[in-house]
């Protein structure tokens, strides 16, 4: 699932335009490229096409960066596992470093719909997750499991306050009932060498911190990983402002640093995203009923002294977060249309916007717009789990080589 610019079909390499070559030998994805050269990612799709010849210029900045480019590393080889997969988000960034996706639980069925259609697999989807959690040896042995799990109220009383009254505690008494815990009583079977967790920012702080105290408490203390955690924007990797906290634990200990990670500088904005006018629908365009009614609304809220309503972007902005409340109205990303009334995002934008739709990679969406909206909504940013998955894979190699596929 790599969007470094590669060959398709049965071309052979002498028929490729030099271009695409020279970006490979770069290890140039698209985006990179585009970048690279200050140009537009349509631009450098037609270089690499061949429906276009780059100038000299570009040409000698490439050879430049293949003869410079230090050699790729290798895929390496290891299982992984995909819980609340929604439609494979971090599943791309570890199948792009060499893994091999040996089970899947989504449970909503337009989500596993997608999923399937843009994923080839050798296993079943699977559904609830929570009929797994409660028999873990039917989830296949895996060296890696991701997880988005939704966040949840743990109800607990504490650990200190439990210990007073002489009560047990740990995830099987504290976490009883929530998502999180059927994800610690998988890790706790299978013991994979790494996992990665994924969560809304707000984990942090939520029900006073006590959520994410246990959380922490039960990876580091009950479970025994080497925990470290960290809220990353997507706006390095695509035009949008959406934070999720990241949780990376290792086994044994490693010399993995997520805090340490050097994002990379900048980012795209809309327009690098946005279709043609002529390619966008009338559809998407905002009725003038709504239209009014949002306004409406954001004026009343407004005399009020609150921020609530539609915010309306343009090609050169970065946009809020995408939300699974989205296919609403779509007030928290309207695309200004000057001389007409605003429009929302049509559903392949999203996919370019959350990453999945991007340089050689296409995403394929075959549900209604109300389902894709609510899917790119809850989804993890693509490009973000390549980064994760691409700064882990050494040190996921290096488990592997203490401890090659362990049964479990």
């Amino acid at each position: 699932m790599s969007d470094v610019v590669s060959p398709t079909g049965a071309q052979s390499p002498t028929a490729r335009p030099e271009f695409r070559q020279l970006c490979e030998r770069a290890g140039l994805t698209m985006t990179e490229a585009a970048e690279l050269l200050a140009v537009s990612e349509r631009t450098i799709a037609r270089y690499a096409a061949g429906d276009a010849q780059p100038p000299p210029l570009a040409m000698r900045v490439l050879r430049e960066a293949a003869s410079q480019a230090a050699p790729r590393p290798e895929p390496i080889a290891f299982r992984f596992i995909d819980l609340f997969a929604g439609i494979g988000g971090l599943r791309i960034g570890f199948q792009g470093i060499g893994g091999h996706c040996v089970f899947t639980s989504e449970w909503d069925v337009n989500a596993r719909k997608t999923y399937a259609l843009n994923f080839r697999d050798n296993h079943e989807l699977a559904g609830d997750v929570r009929e797994y959690a409660a028999d873990p040896g039917l989830v296949p042995g895996h060296d890696v499991l991701l997880a988005g799990f939704p966040c949840q109220p743990f109800s607990i009383a504490g650990v200190s306050k439990k210990n007073a009254l002489g009560r047990p505690h740990g995830f099987l008494c504290d976490t009883q009932g929530t998502l999180f815990f059927d994800t610690a009583r998988i890790i706790a079977h299978h013991r994979p060498a790494a996992f990665l967790l994924e969560n809304v920012k707000n984990l942090e702080s939520h029900d006073r911190g006590r959520t994410f105290a246990t959380i922490m408490h039960v990876l580091t203390r009950e479970l025994g990983y080497h925990v470290q955690t960290r809220v990353i924007s997507a706006a390095h990797w695509v035009p949008q402002k959406r934070e999720r906290i990241f949780i990376v634990g290792f086994r044994e200990p490693t010399a993995f640093d997520l805090g340490g990670l050097e994002l990379p500088a900048g980012g795209p904005k809309l327009g690098d995203i946005l279709l043609p006018h002529a390619e966008v629908d009338a559809k998407y365009t905002l009725t003038p009923r709504l239209w009014d009614y949002l306004r409406a609304y954001r004026d009343k809220h407004a005399a009020k002294g609150n921020g609530f309503g539609y915010s309306l972007f343009g090609p050169g902005d970065v946009a809020r977060t995408l939300s699974a409340r989205y296919y609403k109205d779509g007030s928290e990303i309207l695309i200004d249309q000057p001389g007409q009334r605003p429009r929302r995002l049509t559903p392949l934008e999203c996919a370019r916007l959350m990453g999945f739709d991007r340089g050689e990679r296409r995403w394929k969406i075959a549900v209604s717009d109300t389902q894709a909206y609510r899917q790119f909504g809850n989804a993890v940013v693509a490009p973000v789990a390549e980064f994760l998955a691409e700064a882990m894979r050494p040190h996921i190699a290096a488990a592997l080589e203490r401890d090659p596929h362990p049964e479990n």
